[in-house]
């Protein structure tokens, strides 16, 4: 399946950034946050409330960490489970043979599935729809032993606890106590719609009555705790999630809401063209009632009320049941509709493989319990196709998508069950031998061509690149979006700002897009253009804190002091309600007051930068790495003279993180500070230990032993750091530029030493204006000269 563990910015939410999944964090936490890590009263809250698949990837978490080879084994073992107790449900409407093996076959290699156990995060489809089967089953047992048996009431509690265990696995879990519901009144009762009532009020069916009333104040009860649990607030979403919950027009989101079911319903039947991501313009609004669509759309509800009439309908017809003829509404012992005569009538002898599936239906009818005829198993599948996916309709609350392969996992059952019953159904009805196993082998067919696309969808999630270059046919803005980070990540930088640009000539005001343009252009030293495209994501999106903090970064290296201050103050102003991704916000709000500290740290104002530092440690998500900011309380503190609080920040930076060297570093300069000169040359060393490559730790060390009058090593020192970044040579060694002639004279000779002679006779004049009778600085500025006159360069005495 897919060989990276986070693809999308879901996957990456759900697991790679969720500090939920980590040991650190208490595990209760999951009880309290949605399924990305954020509390779920919180205003940017997604509500998506599903703690046990999130304890579930924090168990993955904790047995291989991100590795993703553990996660997609859950996610397969879940689905095979899940298609093996849907194989049971099945043998327990349509007995045993080659129909029940042909359910489960068509369950097992329909397409649909490919995202919901491909992708990690439809973990929480597959394992609410396993928890939605067993209580089904739990359900049927209740019903089976209903007035008989001490264990009745046993299966019904298995059934409330199962049906909440699929809600908290996913949301939509909870409606298998609606199709348990269907279930008993009109398989197991075979009442008519009209019946319901009458049939409910007898004193003999007080049990369906008390069995329903449980079921729905069960199902109240836990869609009020869930209510209650997520703040009584329902989530908010982006009109990109939603076109049609955002549109002004009443027609356009009539249509359009009318319209999705019909192609969900064709994603099922002929899932030819799939696609990671359905939002945004995937599906275009149906605006006028001219949209040739809404013939699609007649003709589904059409063609749902004719099934749901054939289901509920009263057939005229006797029905044969242990060798007696039961009138039509009569029940056998164990209360299901016995099938028609018609249905085991056997005209003729069969060839090998149709008899075998004949035998599926037929099978010793004489011998066992009778099934549910033919119109209960349409009602129950209609009801297993219709009732979980009500929730994904939009009828009574908007949701965040337009269409969600992974949403139809548990509504597939419902769609196999329904092509399965209908296949047998014609097959019992034709007499030619040709004809049955036409449809037969048709089905069989079915199942190997869905079989065969799942095995090629499955190509399309071996990787990002793939996946993304698969759905940019059905949202060519989100997929080339994404294939842009896809081929950045990868270093192929002209290509990643093409297809930047591809997603944003499909839609120009995605302030992701605009945002990743940017971030690609800074990368590469194109910092005015990487400017236009953050100010566009600005003004796209005035909540992208992340933009505001790129755009003060560049204009502060561009000297634009003033108009990064206010820029970094904007960022830290704005509010994190209704945010998808509020921790990732908090994130870019810290780092835009650490960036603020720093500007007004450089400008030396070290109080307003104390001041700004605080903020952003109130401010700071658990997330977020604290080491850098520490680091800098600690400098400005150095620079107040407070080297007390100086020293504790230092020390909480090596805390937060050990290996810090730039700490090691300022700390070591504090301790030499304060005379203790064994600990700070520890320091030293220790950031050399750590990064021997950089030569920065070099260039800090040698001034210690500058001061220190250790000059060879010293002069070691400094030539090691040119040798490794001699860029960085002059900045560091400008430190020790104090006026005093012993440190200008000192720096003098390591330039001197290190072949630097210009610089180095730069230094030597300077100490000797501070001092013009130090016999050594002329000594060595003598030396210096001979060396240049040598070498045929100008010096200051000529």
């Amino acid at each position: 399946r897919v060989d990276n563990l986070c693809r999308r910015t879901s996957m990456v939410r759900a697991i790679k950034t969720n500090q939920d999944l980590l040991p650190e964090t208490p595990w209760t936490h999951i009880f309290y946050n949605d399924f990305w890590g954020t509390l779920l009263t919180h205003s940017g809250s997604h509500k998506s409330y599903r703690p046990l698949c999130t304890l579930s990837f924090r168990l993955n978490h904790a047995v291989g960490g991100l590795d993703p080879w553990s996660y997609h084994l859950v996610n397969v073992l879940l689905h095979a489970a899940v298609t093996g107790v849907f194989t049971s449900f099945s043998k327990t409407l349509l007995g045993d043979g080659c129909w029940t093996f042909m359910a489960g076959l068509l369950f097992a290699s329909h397409p649909i599935h490919t995202e919901a156990v491909a992708g990690i995060v439809g973990r929480a489809d597959v394992g609410a729809s396993l928890f939605f089967l067993l209580s089904l089953l739990c359900y049927i047992k209740h019903c089976s032993t209903r007035g008989s048996s001490a264990r009745t009431w046993g299966w019904f509690l298995g059934t409330g606890l199962c049906a909440g265990c699929s809600m908290l696995w996913k949301e939509q879990g909870v409606t298998v106590l609606a199709v348990s519901a269907v279930y008993d009144v009109f398989v197991f009762h075979r009442l008519k719609v009209k019946q319901i009532l009458p049939a409910i009020c007898k004193r003999k069916n007080l049990s369906l009555f008390l069995s329903i009333s449980l079921l729905t104040f069960w199902g109240t009860s836990l869609l009020g705790a869930r209510l209650y649990w997520m703040g009584n607030k329902p989530p908010s979403f982006s009109n990109s999630d939603n076109p049609a919950a955002d549109s002004d027009s009443l027609l356009a989101r009539t249509l359009t809401f009318f319209y999705l079911p019909t192609k969900n319903l064709w994603l099922l039947l002929c899932p030819d063209t799939l696609s990671f991501d359905w939002s945004m313009d995937a599906v275009p609004l149906l605006r006028t009632v001219c949209d040739w669509r809404n013939l699609h759309t007649v003709a589904f509800y059409m063609g749902l009320l004719l099934l749901a009439y054939y289901g509920l309908k009263s057939p005229g017809v006797e029905r044969e049941c242990n060798g007696k003829v039961v009138t039509n509404g009569k029940q056998n012992a164990n209360g299901h509709s016995c099938h028609s005569d018609g249905e085991y009538r056997n005209s003729e002898s069969k060839p090998s493989l149709a008899a075998k599936a004949e035998n599926g239906i037929k099978n010793n009818a004489a011998q066992r319990s009778p099934l549910p005829s033919t119109e209960n198993i349409v009602v129950l599948s209609l009801s297993l196709l219709i009732i979980p996916f009500v929730p994904a309709t939009n009828l009574f609350f908007y949701v965040g998508f337009v269409i969600a392969e992974r949403v139809l996992y548990i509504p597939s059952m419902g769609f196999c069950l329904l092509v399965t019953v209908g296949a047998r159904a014609l097959y019992v009805k034709v007499q030619k031998r040709f004809l049955k196993s036409l449809i037969f082998y048709a089905t069989a067919t079915l199942i190997v061509f869905y079989g065969l696309k799942t095995a090629i969808r499955n190509g399309d999630w071996q990787n990002e690149e793939m996946l993304y270059r698969s759905g940019i046919k059905v949202n060519p803005a989100k997929a080339w979006g994404n294939l842009g980070n896809v081929l950045k990540s990868q270093s192929k930088i002209s290509e990643a700002e093409r297809a930047y640009r591809n997603a944003l000539y499909y839609r120009s005001n995605m302030a992701d897009m605009l945002y990743n343009l940017g971030l690609l252009l800074q990368e590469n030293s194109r910092f005015a253009e990487a400017l236009h495209y953050y100010k566009l994501a600005i003004g796209s999106r005035p909540t992208l804190a992340s933009a505001y903090l790129n755009t003060g970064i560049i204009l502060m290296n561009q000297g634009k002091t003033e108009e990064a201050r206010r820029t970094f103050l904007k960022c830290s102003e704005i509010p994190d309600e209704n945010l998808k991704d509020p921790h990732a916000h908090k994130s870019s709000v810290t780092s835009c007051l650490y960036n603020l500290g720093k500007l007004y740290h450089e400008q030396g104002h070290y109080e307003d930068a104390l001041s700004v530092y605080k903020e952003a440690i109130q401010k700071m998500p658990r997330q977020f790495a604290p080491q850098s900011l520490y680091n800098m309380m600690g400098e400005a503190y150095m620079r107040l003279s407070k080297l007390p609080e100086a020293e504790h920040w230092y020390m909480e930076s090596l805390r937060s993180k050990t290996d810090h060297i730039p700490a090691h570093l300022t700390y070591g300069k504090l301790l030499a500070l304060t005379g203790r000169k064994s600990e700070a040359e520890k320091f030293f060393l220790k950031a050399i230990e750590l990064d021997p490559t950089k030569g920065n730790c070099y260039m800090h060390y040698g001034q210690f032993l500058l001061e220190e009058a250790r000059l060879i090593e010293a002069a070691e020192m400094a030539k090691k750091a040119a040798e490794l970044d001699s860029t960085e040579f002059d900045v560091v060694f400008s430190a020790t530029n104090s006026p005093y002639p012993a440190a200008l004279m000192n720096l003098g000779a390591i330039l001197h030493l290190n072949g630097r002679l210009q610089k180095a006779e730069a230094n030597y004049l300077r100490a000797l204006q501070l001092k013009p009778d130090d016999v050594i600085t002329q000594s060595n500025l003598r030396k210096l000269w001979n060396i240049m006159e040598k070498q045929g360069l100008k010096t200051s005495k000529t």
